[in-house]
């Protein structure tokens, strides 16, 4: 998959210590995710159910946020 032509935006939850992700929104069915540190390296795709899935439990509390 091509991503060179994504739109990435970096997670509002990141903050500025460093430890951020990216996540490149508006693709059919995947979340793709990387490290805002290395934007050229490797990057995770997710079903977007599942990305979904994994937001709204962090969200709610059912995963530790630390």
């Amino acid at each position: 998959m091509n991503l060179n032509h994504a739109a990435w935006r970096k997670s509002s939850f990141s903050g500025n210590q460093g430890n951020c992700i990216e996540v490149a929104d508006g693709l059919l069915d995947i979340v793709p995710v990387r490290d805002s540190k290395d934007p050229h390296g490797p990057a995770l795709s997710f079903p977007a159910d599942a990305w979904t899935a994994f937001i709204t439990a962090i969200k709610t509390g059912e995963l530790p946020t630390t």
